[in-house]
């Protein structure tokens, strides 16, 4: 999600969960190629990370795609999913689930460049193109370019007319037809996307699908995370609670800061991470009113935990 699920909101996450694929903002070709900011930027200790790709020329995201692999990035994601003007300005995007020609050649050139997975996050439909017929057309035609993995957001999208927040919002939650394309094609590995909030929600998803993604709700209450790895990959450890992940950013946070980073640029994956608990306003206006000062350092942070401890 552009401009929230930057590095530090990913390490964050990361220590809620050591299972859960994380994945980058929608990053585009021209950005990783002619930006001054190092747009990949990320450590190690995040992995696995999904770099999520925006572009439509083949040769483009395939040289960033090998540049992605060369950096530890775990997996290659094309958008084909984003409904927002600029992102059609750009040609990338949910406007390209009407040219599934053209993104099977984008997912070919990726494939023939990198060993890392080459995925693709779509939605239903778009527009007036929104039957079952026109996904299974979308699916077969990059299938047959050797994409073997698809996130489905079960939501089409409109290209005109709707904001992104409305293209969240609006056109109806269809998940029914994310499950029919398992059942239709078992071979590939298909995630569902949309309006999932819940592990009861996620687990019973997995009972028709192969994974989840999960967005908005995992960066507005994070401590959702600290129950992924137990309840969903049976992982025998303790749940982490916000309070210690929080904690076991304190060493990555001093690091940052020392390179230069604002503390502020780090606390915004922070503030959700008490919902509904006893002096979460408390901790949440400490950190907005103190992160931002000139010089504020780790102990804003351990302040604002006493209001929630």
């Amino acid at each position: 999600m552009l401009d929230w699920t930057t590095r530090h909101c990913r390490y964050f996450h990361r220590q809620f969960s050591q299972h859960a694929l994380l994945y980058t903002e929608m990053v585009t070709t021209g950005a990783i190629e002619h930006a001054k900011y190092d747009h990949l930027l990320f450590s190690p200790q995040e992995n696995p990370v999904a770099l999520q790709l925006g572009g439509s020329d083949p040769a483009a995201l395939a040289r960033c795609a090998k540049i992605a692999e060369d950096r530890g990035y775990a997996e290659i994601n094309l958008n084909v999913g984003c409904p927002s003007d600029r992102v059609q300005n750009g040609m990338f995007g949910a406007c390209l689930m009407g040219k599934k020609a053209l993104v099977a050649d984008c997912v070919r050139a990726m494939q023939d460049t990198v060993s890392i997975p080459v995925t693709v996050k779509t939605r239903i439909g778009i527009d007036e193109f929104d039957d079952y017929a026109f996904l299974q057309q979308f699916i077969e035609t990059v299938m047959n370019a050797g994409c073997n993995e698809f996130i489905v957001h079960a939501r089409k999208a409109w290209l005109s007319g709707l904001s992104p927040k409305q293209n969240r919002e609006i056109p109806p939650l269809n998940y029914e037809r994310v499950y029919q394309l398992k059942q239709d094609y078992p071979h590939l590995w298909i995630s569902i996307n949309g309006g999932i909030k819940t592990i009861e929600e996620m687990q019973t998803h997995l009972q028709y699908v192969d994974g989840v993604m999960v967005g908005r709700e995992a960066y507005q209450n994070p401590a959702l995370l600290g129950y992924v790895d137990q309840a969903l990959f049976e992982a025998d450890t303790p749940v982490v609670t916000p309070v210690q992940a929080i904690e076991k950013m304190f060493p990555y946070i001093e690091q940052e800061l020392q390179r230069g980073t604002h503390l502020n640029h780090m606390t915004n994956p922070l503030l959700g991470a008490f919902q509904n608990c006893k002096g979460a306003r408390q901790y949440r206006r400490h950190i907005s009113e103190n992160a931002y000062k000139p010089n504020a350092g780790i102990e804003i942070l351990q302040q604002a935990l006493d209001f929630v401890r």
